[in-house]
């Protein structure tokens, strides 16, 4: 009796050997690391953006990734957050081919692991410096660092690291070609004792990330192969031959960022002065649009008037209401995941004009920032002034209007005929050459050969130095802080647009964590129902210590040392108060604590018990349909 036993236990005993065995030898491999994602929204699941990055890997990438796990005082927060950014990098090295090597770094103190971390610029975030917990991303000869994973930034891990990855996989500087009516460069003296013309902030800090190239307003050729992003900055007067060039380059599969303006102050403040070779203002006109391409886009630029909107306009200086400057807050950004906006707080546009969507174009559009409800338009002399008037006068039709918005996809030309010919005298004709001239052959691109992406901002004076910075001198050095999000709006959009293309448009990841809603409606609940029951208490308790001081002030010399019966009495009354409601309050406390604990057990039930219960009914449906077989049989 005892060898069939001895034989059960033993191959009880093997088979779980084997099993354990087989689950360590299959978690060893790429397959053993991959699972299925039923969560919400997918948050274990790396973006298509993500993984398209990921396949296009020719080169090695390294990943350092240094996080302090033996550390006895790491809080539970970050102990999470590390375990959730192990999952993340895991998934990165499972999808890039090899291409990606993950080294898991602990830099304790006083080790090889912490000179390394310092090296690579990832610094202690505790006074002892006995904590880190950032990555560095490194290919070829070029690193990016993520100093520290913030895990109230969770959402924007996978792009930052992404991001990281296109950038060192890419061995140059990306190229910005610019066109603009303003001398964004600055100009030197034009005569002696004259001061040059500074370049503007905004030039300088887009200088120290990409290369800058200045096509001016009539360029030859856009080579989309060497232009990374093309910015249009105030066109003002752009030609038609030029707007052809732009439409080749879009159907090319470029990204445009177009800032345009319906009547801009810089214009007006940098032509103030007469240029001295021509005696004529030297600044670029107020106004700016693209004539051909928008329409051909399905857009409409209002660039006679400019936009107010009562609801986000501004108080300036002198208690005056700038109904035409905007202040822009988070409401006003519709798109809540996605990164351009995601981290600004407001922006500013001061006299914008609004876009319109019409007919036609053809390509999907999301707006980034618009305007309210009460939004109307509004002579620009006048809001320039900030006349009160305008306030009264404005007719507002409900319309929600773009102020900064995206075009993408597969583009359409707005030159259907081919090239525009250059405006030309024509010659007279001869008697001697009669022959019809044979006309040049149209190659142009007539549909887009690669999906490509515009976007539009409806304001240029938000990144003028006097509206974006505060620029200040200290010892010939200029030193310029930002005044509000727009130069970080316009460079969380050129990061996105000059990096990776899978990277335009992405959206940041969802949230792991997920708030316990029912908790806290039961946590507010309560609050509700005892709060008015507290604030009466204290209430009662700050007349009846009024009431005691009174009758304190009124005792006389005959009182007695321990008090009036009337103050006794209030004392009780007090007393009694005090314990009445410090009884109420205990038990709704446990009652809330009870109602927390079944609602825990429910959930607790449904982690242990349902995937069991579920991997059994498919196990008994699985065997019930082998067995039906086999009786068929």
């Amino acid at each position: 009796m005892k060898a069939p036993i001895t034989r059960a236990a033993l191959g009880i005993a093997a088979f779980v050997a084997i099993a354990v065995l087989a689950n360590w030898l299959v978690s060893l491999t790429p397959a053993g690391n991959r699972g299925a994602d039923f969560t919400e929204n997918k948050v274990f699941t790396l973006s298509d953006g993500t993984k398209s990055i990921l396949g296009e890997l020719d080169t090695k990438v390294v990943i350092r990734y240094y996080a302090s796990r033996n550390a006895d005082y790491t809080p539970g927060q970050l102990k999470l957050h590390i375990r959730r950014v192990d999952d993340l990098l895991k998934e990165y090295k499972n999808l890039s081919n090899d291409k990606i090597r993950i080294e898991n770094i602990d830099p304790e103190p006083d080790t090889d692991a912490e000179d390394s971390a310092n090296l690579d610029g990832i610094r202690s975030i505790d006074q002892q410096g006995n904590f880190y917990l950032g990555i560095a991303v490194s290919a070829l000869d070029k690193k990016v660092v993520l100093p520290f994973l913030n895990p109230g930034e969770e959402t924007m891990l996978e792009y930052q690291i992404s991001k990281a990855i296109a950038e060192v996989t890419t061995p140059v500087k990306p190229v910005i070609g610019i066109m603009s009516a303003f001398d964004l460069a600055g100009m030197p003296a034009m005569m002696p004792g004259q001061q040059p013309q500074q370049p503007w902030v905004i030039y300088q800090q887009l200088k120290e990330s990409f290369d800058l190239r200045d096509l001016g307003m009539t360029p030859e050729k856009i080579d989309p192969n060497e232009i990374k992003v093309l910015f249009l900055f105030h066109p003002a007067g752009i030609t038609k031959e030029a707007e052809f060039l732009v439409d080749q380059y879009l159907l090319n599969g470029g990204t445009v960022v177009a800032c345009l303006d319906a009547f801009s102050v810089a214009s007006q403040m940098l032509g103030g002065q007469p240029n001295p070779m021509t005696g004529q203002p030297s600044g670029a006109p107020t106004s700016s649009t693209l004539p051909t391409l928008l329409p051909a886009w399905g857009v409409e630029f209002v660039s006679d008037k400019v936009l107010a909107d009562p609801i986000h306009a501004t108080l300036l200086g002198g208690e005056r209401k700038g109904i035409a400057v905007l202040s822009l807050p988070q409401s006003a950004m519709p798109q809540k995941d996605n990164i351009i906006t995601k981290a600004i707080d407001s922006i500013t546009l001061y006299l914008p004009g609004a876009f319109k969507r019409t007919s036609g174009g053809g390509v999907s559009t999301n707006s980034l920032v618009r305007s309210s409800t009460g939004a109307g338009f509004v002579d620009p002399t006048k809001a320039s002034r900030l006349d009160p008037s305008l306030e009264t006068s404005l007719k507002a039709d409900g319309t929600v209007y773009d102020l900064i918005t995206h075009l993408s996809g597969n583009f359409k030309t707005a030159f259907p005929e081919g090239k525009p010919k250059a405006q030309e005298p024509e010659p007279a004709p001869t008697e001697e050459k009669k022959e019809e001239v044979e006309k040049p052959k149209d190659d142009s691109l007539k549909e887009a050969v690669k999906p490509g992406n515009v976007f539009l901002i409806a304001d240029i004076d938000a990144f003028y130095d006097r509206f974006a910075y505060n620029v200040q001198n200290f010892g010939g050095m200029q030193m310029a802080t930002p005044m509000n999000g727009n130069a970080s709006l316009l460079f969380n959009l050129l990061d996105q647009a000059v990096g990776s293309k899978y990277l335009i448009g992405s959206r940041s990841r969802a949230a792991t964590r997920k708030p316990f809603t029912v908790i806290k409606e039961m946590e507010a609940e309560f609050e509700k129902k005892v709060g008015g029951k507290i604030e009466e208490f204290e209430q009662k308790q700050s007349e009846a210590i009024n009431k005691l001081q009174e009758l304190q002030a009124q005792r006389g010399e005959s009182s007695s040392p321990f008090g009036t019966p009337e103050q006794k009495a209030e004392i009780a009354k007090l007393q009694e108060q005090r314990v009445v409601y410090s009884r109420l309050i205990r038990e709704q406390q446990k009652e809330l604590r009870r109602e927390k604990d079944k609602l825990g057990g429910k959930i607790t039930l449904l982690n242990v018990a349902a995937m069991p219960a579920l991997v059994i009914l498919v196990g008994l449906g699985l065997f019930l349909k082998r067995r039906s077989s086999t009786r068929a049989r």
